[in-house]
């Protein structure tokens, strides 16, 4: 099965390009999703433990945790020491979930996946880019979003001109998402000698 890793930086339609492989069949892992859903499972007890105050009606309030660690290096290293095995733990179970499918390609949408060292899980990986004027409306457009907050989260990821140069496939979302369906139409028939996908 060939793994294809789809990254990003925050705003630039990474959510929208893993829906486009979805509507073509590809099974997609999201990393975030995976997040969510552990902040409200087996992730609940251990962060509470560390972060005390940050459960609330049986699951982690998201604004309160991240209110402690945005910012804060030594906390956020906390966290991701509780959370990154937990979202790992996830991950696995999906790819090998696909392969028991019968899947001959699998997505692996994982926002931070060069911070993290996770392109050695991939295949090839492909960068969601856009222009950074639109990258930036786009993301202050979002409830509850400021400045402040998107700098916060925008310092911490690899720049997209980096990115971009690591990446084996590009997808430009500011053009529209037509021309993304079409740009990942030509992934999957550029991938369709290599995992037997029509």
């Amino acid at each position: 099965m060939f793994v294809l890793g789809l990254t990003g930086s925050i705003g630039m339609g990474k959510s929208t390009t893993a829906g486009l492989f979805r509507e073509r069949g590809v099974p997609v892992h999201d990393a975030d999703a995976a997040v969510h859903a552990i902040y409200a499972a087996e992730g609940v007890a251990p962060v509470e433990a560390v972060f005390p105050g940050v459960a609330s009606d049986g699951r982690i309030d998201r604004a309160r945790l991240g209110a402690l660690v945005l910012g804060k290096p030594e906390a956020m290293a906390r966290l991701e020491a509780i959370v990154h095995p937990l979202v790992a733990a996830r991950r696995d179970a999906f790819l090998a979930a696909a392969r028991k499918g019968g899947a001959t390609l699998a997505v692996l949408d994982i926002p931070l996946l060069f911070e993290t060292g996770g392109e050695a899980l991939c295949d090839a990986v492909l960068v969601v880019t856009a222009d950074p004027a639109i990258q930036r409306a786009r993301v202050l457009a979002r409830p509850g979003m400021t400045e402040e907050r998107f700098n916060l989260i925008h310092v911490k990821q690899l720049p997209d001109a980096q990115k971009r140069r690591r990446a084996h496939f590009l997808v430009d979302t500011g053009r529209g998402l037509d021309a993304a369906r079409r740009q990942v139409g030509d992934i999957l028939r550029c991938l369709a000698g290599r995992t037997g996908r029509a």
